[in-house]
């Protein structure tokens, strides 16, 4: 039979999937700026921050949210290669599939933007653009001035790619979102949504307001890092579950688990 904490751990598997979104108050804040900002006369909207702090679930939920409602299209991956990048957009835009040997030309591409302004307008979601070229980027940024395509695009928060948000965007985005870290309460609602959305309880009510302190301690309130831990975390249990379930409490969590994972993880030294 296998261990629930097999389960427990797969829950923090880290992933953008729309299950996977937990609604926190800063998140949800996020979202609806985002949401509201669509409906406004702009070209790009950039969503700002450090890895690890959802840029990604937002893009996620936006496209899972609206894909009904909306024209819109979700790149989750960067495609670095400008051919097969500008192929995907006409391909999205014509709902028809271009034979690969078949040239792009992007003059077109901008003369066909020109030719339905007004009657379509097209969002797209690209995520992880501090991957993309220069030359790239150039070309996203003559298809937002069209105002039939609307980017909504991550960058990751470094010194380098606040230059590049400053520099070459600094004209077109209308709206910046900044993610950050969760606090310290945000986390722990973080930890307990998740698994009692998959039916763990009495799993979660295990965590005492010190164990989540500890968590926090290590991880800052960064979901990358959180879901790695929390993985962890639960791998140890699953392995005292199957091999030495007497040492496991079902009334609180082991700090001495808690720290195993901290040790292994590299987050403190013997």
């Amino acid at each position: 039979m296998s261990s629930k904490y097999r389960a427990l751990k797969n829950i923090f598997i880290d992933g953008v999937e729309k299950d996977a979104y937990v609604d926190l108050e800063y998140a949800n804040h996020n979202y609806k700026v985002l949401e509201s900002s669509l409906e406004k006369p702009l070209k790009m909207l950039l969503v700002f921050g450090r890895p690890g702090t959802g840029k990604s679930m937002l893009l996620n939920k936006l496209y899972h949210n609206l894909k009904e409602s909306r024209e819109i299209h979700y790149f989750e991956a960067p495609i670095l290669s400008e051919k097969e990048f500008l192929k995907r957009i006409i391909e999205s835009i014509s709902s028809q599939t271009i034979p690969q040997n078949m040239r792009v030309k992007f003059d077109a591409l901008l003369r066909y933007c020109q030719k339905i302004k007004g009657k379509r307008e097209i969002i797209f979601l690209l995520d992880e653009c501090q991957l993309y070229s220069e030359s790239l980027m150039e070309k996203i940024r003559l298809l937002s001035d069209t105002r039939v395509i609307k980017f909504v695009i991550t960058l990751h928060k470094t010194d380098n790619e606040e230059i590049i948000a400053k520099e070459h965007f600094k004209t077109r985005i209308w709206e910046v979102i900044e993610m950050n870290n969760a606090s310290e309460s945000d986390l722990e609602l973080y930890i307990t949504k998740k698994m009692i959305k998959k039916g763990f309880t009495e799993v979660s009510n295990m965590l005492r307001k010190k164990d989540f302190k500890y968590i926090y301690s290590h991880t800052l309130g960064n979901f990358r890092e959180t879901n790695k831990y929390l993985y962890t975390i639960f791998d140890i249990y699953e392995y005292y579950d199957e091999l030495e379930p007497h040492k496991l409490s079902n009334k609180k969590f082991s700090k001495k688990i808690l720290e195993m994972a901290a040790l292994r993880l590299g987050y403190i030294n013997e």
